[in-house]
């Protein structure tokens, strides 16, 4: 299966995509904190074109985040394929780190989406709500198995309601733990 190409959604409308996303689902990283919760993702459309990204995670009651920058892997192409890069590490941009962002599936209502990477190594579920109905979540997963992913290796993430404000956080001073789960290194 890993030989056969991607199927990649086309057509999207980059600005109805930004805001605020909920992980539901992804493969575990060694990178990313066993007990983070409330794993979320937060898109915003820059000005040139390029997407800023905030990805934060709740461990051990502390906030840890990191920031990048998203951009499509080919602009003259209308598939869903954009790369992501974060500076390692967050708080000192000298090494440029990218990595594969690819929109496998995606709703009429842009409500949930399936993301992947060509490695295969690397898969979230995610969905404008922390919570996803288990009818699709379950065909999501199928979609994933279809191309190739092991599925078996997907983990649900927990999440609180309601979820934790940003400005009520104490901030997680490592910030590491995103880098390489993101990037499938």
């Amino acid at each position: 299966m890993a030989g056969k190409e991607m199927e990649v959604v086309k057509g999207v409308d980059l600005a109805r995509y930004m805001g605020r996303w909920y992980e539901i689902a992804a493969f575990p990283s060694r990178f990313q904190p066993k007990d983070g919760t409330n794993t979320r993702a937060t898109y915003t459309l820059n000005e040139d074109g390029t997407v800023h990204v905030l990805n934060e995670t709740w461990s051990g009651g502390k906030r840890g985040y990191i920031e990048g920058t998203a951009y499509r892997a080919d602009p003259k192409s209308d598939e869903a394929k954009l790369k992501v890069k974060f500076y390692v590490p967050p708080f000192l941009p000298i090494i440029p780190v990218v990595g594969d962002y690819w929109v496998m599936y995606l709703d009429d209502d842009y409500q949930y989406a399936l993301i992947g990477q060509p490695s295969r190594k690397y898969l979230w579920i995610l969905c404008r709500q922390n919570h996803l109905d288990e009818e699709i979540y379950k065909q999501l997963v199928e979609k994933a198995k279809g191309e190739g992913y092991d599925v078996t290796k997907l983990n649900k993430t927990t999440h609180t309601d309601p979820p934790p404000e940003t400005e009520d956080a104490s901030a997680d001073s490592k910030g590491i733990w995103w880098i390489k789960s993101i990037l499938g290194r």
